[in-house]
């Protein structure tokens, strides 16, 4: 590879679970929240001047406001008008949204008419609300288009895209990303395994490696989005090439063709004009990322100010039990198959004779202590792992993590493991509150597990992760398989 190709995309800034990167859904949720804000703070500042405050009118003023911020955000929503692509053309559009608001208060006259209400409200207020929210809005998402712009170019609001083929297909996506001028779009480089017979750049991009090395990339952070710029005619190849591709926590995409009968989840979008399907997605990112983020540290750490007696009373009846630290750590693999240290209540003996690889605890293992088993048959012995989820490398709810030998042992016998590494691992998970938690000694149950996992990733919720949890506090935290 080529040295200072290699060089330029270690500068690239890379994709945290810790931050908020460039995501179109917040961008699009921000904008909303900021139209909403204005129609209220509009309607309330000219109802304080016009008919101003009394009790007896107040209230029908509020429900007003509270039904033109509903009515006005479905509108713009419908019409497209919170669109990402829609944010960042400003001021394209913008004639759209003038005519969608005054759209939203003809309804709004005519619900007054049609209930013989229109005499309670002022005309002046009506009218005044109207023209003054429009023209902020219409101000406000041309400051909301440079402030994008200027945080994309300063590498804060950034999705970095690698392209799968040096073809003539890339040098047309290269072009149209180009004439976009989308800067929260960079482009790191091309990717293709005929590396050795292609040129070492397309239109001044350069061919950084193979598919092995895009790989290698997506899993130091350095890259957001894929697409694949293939021709259609390489169906096998392009299967083989988005199997490989679909295990990692990255947005795939692939211009519309037969090939994407395939992939049934695929769906049409626009990739800054360029037409594309999404045929995978990297799952929590956006708003339902920040939700979980949220989520994640609020409740460990309520968890652990609640537990903190118990979590003193483990740590003591350990150091009585047995010398030896009170918390053991272990290696483990975490969000896109990095290496995170797992802390668990320690269980087993110390300084025991040194042991070849990670052997599983099998029941009545004579490893455990005494007080190790009482941990571990009621999975005491996971709750250190609470600091693990403040730390931000786990989750309360997801995938549980293996230990780094067990990991590479069970990818080369499961098809699709690594696509549980496409979120952060968990303290509990779908799989524990089905059974498959503690030894497993089988390949079928690792599979299952598996299953499980990758159901729980394309199935999240917040509802979801809540019934686990409520789960795992009522029962969860026992198993027969656990030892």
């Amino acid at each position: 590879m080529n040295v200072d190709a290699s060089s330029a995309i270690d500068a690239l800034p890379s994709a945290s679970r810790r931050s908020i990167s460039w995501s179109e859904s917040i961008v699009s949720g921000l904008v909303g929240a900021a139209d909403a804000a204005v129609l209220i703070l509009v309607g309330l500042f000219y109802y304080l001047i016009f008919p101003g405050w009394s009790a007896s009118t107040y209230q029908t003023y509020l429900t007003e406001i509270a039904i033109n911020v509903g009515l006005t955000l479905s509108v713009f929503h419908y019409a497209g008008l919170y669109d990402c692509n829609t944010i960042v053309s400003w001021p394209n559009r913008m004639r759209q949204m003038v005519l969608m608001s005054a759209l939203v208060t003809l309804i709004l006259l005519t619900l007054a008419l049609a209930l013989r209400i229109s005499d309670q409200f002022s005309q002046l207020w009506f009218f005044a609300s109207f023209l003054t929210s429009s023209v902020l809005i219409f101000t406000l998402r041309g400051g909301a288009k440079l402030l994008i712009r200027q945080l994309a170019s300063a590498g804060v609001l950034v999705r970095n895209v690698a392209i799968v083929g040096a073809s003539g297909q890339a040098q047309h996506l290269v072009s149209r990303l180009r004439l976009e001028d989308a800067p929260w779009k960079r482009i790191v480089g091309i990717f293709d395994d005929r590396r050795t017979r292609i040129s070492r750049e397309v239109s001044g991009y350069p061919v950084l490696g193979s598919l092995d090395d895009l790989v290698r990339y997506v899993r130091s952070g350095k890259v957001h989005d894929v697409v694949i710029t293939l021709p259609w005619s390489a169906d096998d190849r392009l299967v083989t090439i988005i199997g490989k591709l679909r295990a990692l926590p990255v947005h795939i995409y692939l211009g519309s063709d037969l090939i994407g009968y395939h992939f049934p989840r695929h769906r049409e979008q626009m990739l800054e004009g360029v037409p594309v399907l999404e045929i995978a997605s990297a799952p929590l990112t956006g708003w339902s990322g920040l939700i979980k983020n949220i989520e994640d540290r609020t409740v460990a750490l309520g968890a652990i100010v609640l537990l903190s007696p118990l979590l003193l009373m483990i740590a003591a009846a350990i150091r009585l039990n047995s010398p030896g630290p009170i918390l053991f750590r272990q290696k483990r693999y975490g969000f896109n198959n990095q290496e995170i240290v797992v802390y668990k209540f320690r269980s087993m003996y110390h300084n025991r004779p040194r042991e070849q690889g990670v052997q599983q605890a099998t029941k009545n293992d004579p490893r455990v202590t005494t007080i190790g088993r009482i941990l571990r048959s009621t999975s005491l012995d996971e709750l250190p792992q609470l600091f693990n989820v403040l730390q931000g490398n786990m989750s309360m709810v997801g995938p549980r993590p293996h230990a780094v030998e067990h990991n590479e042992q069970y990818a080369q016998l499961i098809g699709g493991y690594h696509g549980r590494h496409k979120v952060k691992p968990g303290i509990t998970g779908w799989a524990q509150i089905n059974g498959f938690r503690g030894e497993t000694d089988t390949v079928d149950k690792m599979r299952a597990r598996v299953e499980h996992d990758i159901f729980y990733i394309e199935n999240w919720s917040l509802w979801f992760d809540i019934k686990i949890m409520i789960l795992t506090a009522f029962g969860g935290w026992t198993g027969k398989n656990a030892y």
